[in-house]
């Protein structure tokens, strides 16, 4: 099979053993170079010269990934199916199978509104939750449009069931956003929080557009300034955006060409309130946020018109102790037992380490298998002296240990990408653009379990030095990408049966995705904006709750209340001037210190401040050791990027307070 490229369009053709050649999704070709790559199914090759002559399009979507395709022979991709295939049948090692009931739509979506914190809209348990109530409360109108669709796929299976229980009304959810947007003043309902950071206070950069079936409501970008082609806008419901274009673009021509812009041309635009990473918020705000991406992510399928199911995960016998074959879960447990704390696997951080021990400028890293014999011997031993600690790591060759992490990723019962993702992320490709490509693994990157995202990321991260090498390794981003994409992707449907070209959209799809969780992999690792605000207005609506109950204990406890109002003023008496912010530092020798607000301080400046007068062991303290902290108000805990304003963010959640502490206190 041959590609060949032009800037308008692609053309695979398929050569047999015949001689004849068969078009695959196009018309077929002459001339080129050949790389030619034989595997069971035929031979498979890629034209690496453009061609002047315009072809047909396929008449399969590849999702636009030529960008990154188009240059290189796919040969390492089956190069590597080859020597997974050979290694499996070396191994021996087959895992029983248990037949399981598959689930109904209803199950399904039953499902998913549990995992999006919504499970008591429905069923045994359904009723009037207030933490629900105040999610739904905060949903967009693409958000709250992707809940109703599945309340009532719910609802529906329910009534065929003839269940007992009273089934609520969907429009009977959503009448508490109604109620409350037609009772706010000025029109507010309809309008969206633009991006000038100063005005932030009270509000959330969400449109109110929580009707739905009623009123539609546009929701604007940001008026301050357009955001250019080639930012990746984090204020705006990432469906949002999708509606939004459809709405405005109406020449078909030009959304097929004009909406997709170059992969290395995408970038963050700077947020003055700061940027927002995995791992900056404390668990409660995370929750929320998984909750909410989860949402998100079925607003932008849905909004695009692609289905999205969640997979019911396949129940499996597993091993319950060692390291091969051993659940992610069952793993890290076991290893927190010998190393409190630990976040990834022990097996994989010795692996990658004593790989980059034998230098990441080898020649063909990763491409390159061990011997199969001697990689079934290794394993064999790590299962017995892992964690005796008896293995002798000096023995293990650098080829080896790139082995023994592939098969160690493909031997996982379920994937690092998760059973109920894993479809999910090689839809990825069935995405219009590029810019919603990379939207919708950011929502997936986060909703997966911890462990599976822990584990992605330290991969992802060694992915990348290796190809920091490149010029001596020979590893390219997409030689790395094409080599991996089979061990994170392919060797969970191995044993299904595909024809040619659904195997080629397999490997070129699983290829690019591949390649857009290396290239992006900072970016995927950000929470948007618009969730964190939306998170932040649940906080504020959870808090008004709670003073109503506070005040009403007051009440009862009078005898209390002199005392209490005399804490209070005393607390106030301490209170710093308008303007000013009292920074908190208990684990430092300088306990706290006021700083004046201005339009330029940073949150690296605030830390520099209290560095430079630290004496003792806390000098010895350097950045990254130490992080601003933003506590309380309409927030848990969030840690701050070094580039937040801290005027910005001070008129956001005037309520918080300031510490600096170390991410491990």
């Amino acid at each position: 099979m041959s590609w060949l490229s032009s800037s308008q369009g692609v053309v695979l053709t398929a050569y047999h053993p015949s001689g004849k050649d068969q078009a695959v999704g196009g018309s077929q070709a002459q001339g080129g170079e050949e790389a030619t790559s034989s595997r069971r199914c035929g031979h498979y090759t890629m034209n690496q010269e453009s061609t002047t002559k315009v072809m047909e399009k396929p008449p399969f979507d590849r999702s636009n990934s030529q960008d990154s395709l188009d240059e290189l022979s796919l040969d390492p991709y089956w190069t590597e199916l080859e020597n997974i295939k050979k290694s499996s049948e070396n191994r021996q090692n087959s895992q029983e199978m248990v037949v399981v009931k598959e689930p109904d739509e209803g199950e399904l979506e039953e499902e998913w509104l549990k995992k999006a914190g919504l499970s008591n809209l429905v069923g045994d348990s359904a009723g009037d939750s207030q933490e629900s109530m105040v999610l739904l409360s905060t949903l967009t109108r693409t958000q709250a449009a992707a809940v109703q669709k599945r309340v009532e796929t719910v609802s529906q299976t329910l009534r065929k069931k003839n269940k007992q229980y009273q089934i609520p009304d969907v429009r009977d959810i959503f009448a508490q956003q109604r109620e409350s947007i037609e009772k706010a003043p000025d029109g507010t309902e309809s309008q969206s929080v633009g991006t000038n950071e100063n005005k932030y206070q009270g509000k959330d950069d969400q449109a109110s557009s929580l009707i739905v079936g009623e009123k539609e409501l546009i929701l604007p970008m940001p008026g301050e300034a357009p955001i250019s082609e080639t930012d990746i806008n984090l204020e705006v419901s990432f469906a949002e955006q999708a509606v939004n274009q459809k709405e405005n673009v109406k020449d078909k021509t030009q959304k097929s060409k004009g909406d997709d812009t170059p992969l290395t041309n995408f970038r963050l635009p700077e947020d003055k309130t700061g940027t927002t990473r995995i791992g900056d918020l404390a668990p409660q705000d995370m929750k929320k946020v998984c909750h909410l991406a989860l949402i998100e992510l079925t607003a932008l399928y849905d909004a695009l018109g692609i289905e999205l199911k969640q997979q019911k995960a396949v129940k499996i016998k597993t091993k319950d102790a060692g390291l091969f074959g051993v659940p992610l879960t069952v793993l890290l447990e076991q290893d927190q037992r010998k190393v409190p704390g630990t976040r990834i696997p022990l097996i994989i951080q010795k692996l990658i380490s004593r790989i980059e021990e034998g230098g990441l400028d080898t020649e063909g890293l990763l491409r390159i298998p061990g011997a199969a014999i001697r990689i079934k011997n290794l394993c064999q031993e790590l299962e017995a002296k892992f964690y005796e600690g008896t293995f002798n790591w000096e023995s293990v060759k650098q080829h080896d240990a790139a082995s023994l992490l592939k098969l160690f990723i493909r031997e996982l019962p379920q994937p690092v990408l998760s059973v109920e993702y894993l479809k999910a992320f090689q839809d990825v490709q069935n995405l219009p653009t590029k810019k919603q490509q990379l939207q919708a693994l950011n929502l997936l990157v986060i909703i997966l379990p911890d462990v599976n995202r822990d584990t992605l990321k330290a991969l992802l991260e060694f992915l990348q030095r290796v190809i920091d090498n490149k010029e001596k390794n020979k590893m390219t981003l997409m030689n790395v990408a094409m080599v991996m994409a089979p061990n994170l992707f392919m060797c969970h449907v191995l044993g299904v049966k595909s024809s040619e070209q659904q195997e080629f959209v397999m490997a070129a799809g699983t290829a690019n995705i591949m390649y857009l969780l290396i290239k992006h992999q900072k970016f995927l690792w950000t929470i948007p904006k618009f969730i964190i605000n939306q998170v932040r207005k649940q906080n504020t609506e959870h808090h008004k709750k709670d003073r109503k109950a506070m005040r009403k204990l007051l009440k009862k406890m009078a005898y209390d209340r002199e005392k209490y109002e005399k804490q209070d003023k005393s607390t106030n008496d301490a209170d710093v001037p308008q303007g000013v912010i009292r920074v908190q530092a208990p684990h430092l020798s300088k306990v706290s210190m006021a700083i004046q607000l201005t339009e330029e301080l940073k949150a690296s400046d605030v830390l520099a401040r209290f560095l430079s007068q630290e004496s003792g062991v806390a000098q010895n303290l350097k950045k990254g050791e130490v992080f601003l902290y933003e506590v309380g108000g309409n927030i848990g805990e969030r840690c701050l990027d070094d580039n937040t304003y801290m005027k910005d963010l001070y008129q956001l959640n005037p309520n918080a307070e300031w510490v600096i502490k170390s991410k491990a206190l």
